[in-house]
């Protein structure tokens, strides 16, 4: 009975508009729910994409996750100083993961190098050969006084990528040379390679060019010697007794 009179309450209008209202409101929620989706979807994106770009943010996420014992104070500085944060941060990790050197000695030193990830790659390379290729000359060696030689040498030469690749295809075929014989081996002849004699060679006092100044003297007007009238000589006529 309830049925039927609710039925018969509803007009063929009232139905149409109804379903006109219902269209209409599919119609404006779908872009809204699409725009929405859309924004929700890029966001995450959008994020990511902005602190990848930031080199320094960058530079001292991954130095913090993987340096350990190191400072948070020495990181924002080693950061905030590099010219190359994100190789700053590559060399740290890669000498810390690579070799048996320290996380702080990394920082220490990938901060002063001109170009970090190249001083990592010569740091890392020479490390691991002579790891290696131990002779057994080598175990009466102090490693801590190796480590340090393999981080000051790669500083000091002027193509890292060199200096490891000499340093390491000696060292693989001239099984007699010690680490510090091809160590500076290979820094003279790096050394020589950038334009510069060997540091072995060069003394303090040597001069690479002679500097001889050349004075030139202008006679000052008024000094000027003349000669004596008596020293005059007057030229002998062809003819004697004519002007010719």
């Amino acid at each position: 009975m309830c049925k039927t009179e609710i039925g018969k309450g509803l007009t063929p209008q009232s139905s149409s508009g109804s379903k006109m209202f219902a269209n209409k409101a599919i119609r404006i929620t779908v872009p809204v729910l699409t725009v929405a989706g859309w924004l929700a979807a890029i966001a995450p994106s959008m994020a990511i994409t902005a602190s990848y770009n930031n080199e320094y943010l960058v530079c001292a996420g991954r130095i913090i996750r993987a340096g350990e014992g190191v400072t948070e104070q020495a990181i924002a500085q080693a950061c905030a100083r590099s010219l190359r944060p994100r190789d700053l941060a590559s060399c740290v990790i890669d000498i810390k993961n690579k070799t048996e050197i320290v996380a702080a000695d990394a920082l220490a030193n990938c901060s002063q190098a001109r170009r970090p990830k190249d001083y990592g790659s010569c740091v890392v390379d020479v490390s691991q050969n002579f790891q290696k290729t131990v002779r057994p000359e080598d175990l009466q060696l102090d490693k801590e006084a190796t480590k340090q030689q393999v981080l000051t040498y790669c500083g000091r030469s002027l193509l890292p990528v060199s200096f490891a690749e000499c340093v390491v295809g000696l060292r693989t075929e001239i099984k007699n040379l010690a680490p510090t014989q091809v160590l500076d081996t290979c820094i003279d002849g790096s050394d020589r390679i950038g334009g510069l004699p060997p540091s072995s060679t060069l003394l303090p006092t040597q001069r690479s060019t002679e500097f001889s100044p050349t004075f030139e003297t202008t006679p000052i007007p008024g000094n000027e010697t003349s000669p004596v009238p008596g020293n005059q000589t007057s030229p002998i006529p062809a003819n004697p007794g004519s002007n010719y």
